[in-house]
């Protein structure tokens, strides 16, 4: 079992046990990072496509290549944790226990300013894309529909493309989600967006893994998770408080 650190350069490493691997992703797009980083443009890939899946490259190449029984995604800044104060990340060990109880481990819901995740995505990413891959569903995964709705209504949810879970069932989310994402792709311009919301599929996934957890009644473990971003504990808190305000 091993959590892949997803990234896209060479980063400060917050952990070095071996249950925690890198993954440098963009790599056809020219990215770099150390030289033992697993590399998301070997073998089965969509490596190329990076600029508009992000850290989706990444979860594709694990979806086609990893052979892990359990598998987790964390991000070059962003993990999982077990401890908040003093923060410490999830081990191997703790990943097994929860696994036993529950299907899989996501990070806490997050709010969406008082607005439902309809309202939020198409204020600050795309009106068009979110219509167009309801409709998509709505045609090739009919039985999702209720839950899409559903969703549209909610005023939080999981975000950060993080989870973990056994493979099986990574592989089922996977299997699902870049069959719609391949779809939309075809749909949609990104030309005509700009830079940061030519990241759409990263953008639009973060809200169909809710789709998914609840059409398959999951059984949910929820953690804590950390941002690595350079800023003290008391500076984070003070941002908090503002954003809340």
């Amino acid at each position: 079992m091993s959590i892949y650190v997803i990234t896209h350069k060479k980063f400060n490493p917050i952990v070095t046990d071996s249950f925690y691997k890198n993954l440098l992703v963009g790599v056809d797009n020219g990215n770099k990072g150390q030289k033992d980083y697993l590399r998301d443009n070997t073998c089965d890939n969509i490596s190329k496509k990076n600029s508009s899946f992000c850290e989706l490259t990444g979860m594709y190449w694990l979806w086609k290549n990893s052979k892990d029984p359990i598998i987790g995604i964390d991000h070059y800044r962003r993990y999982f944790l077990k401890r908040v104060f003093p923060n410490k990340v999830l081990e191997e060990k703790d990943v097994k226990k929860i696994l036993k109880k529950y299907d899989i481990i996501l990070p806490k819901k997050s709010y969406l300013e008082g607005l439902t995740v309809k309202e939020q995505f198409k204020k600050y990413h795309s009106d068009k894309v979110w219509d167009q891959c309801g409709m998509i569903i709505a045609n090739d995964s009919a039985k999702y529909v209720k839950d899409w709705k559903w969703l549209e209504n909610q005023k939080k949810g999981y975000f950060y493309n993080m989870l973990i879970c056994n493979k099986k069932l990574y592989d089922d989310y996977c299997e699902w989600l870049f069959d719609i994402l391949f779809k939309l792709e075809d749909k949609t311009d990104l030309s005509t967006m700009s830079s940061y919301n030519q990241r759409m599929y990263g953008f639009i996934s973060e809200r169909l893994l809710n789709v998914w957890v609840h059409h398959n009644s999951l059984k949910v473990k929820t953690m804590s998770v950390e941002l690595f971003d350079g800023r003290s504990l008391v500076q984070k808190g003070i941002d908090k408080v503002k954003s809340k305000i």
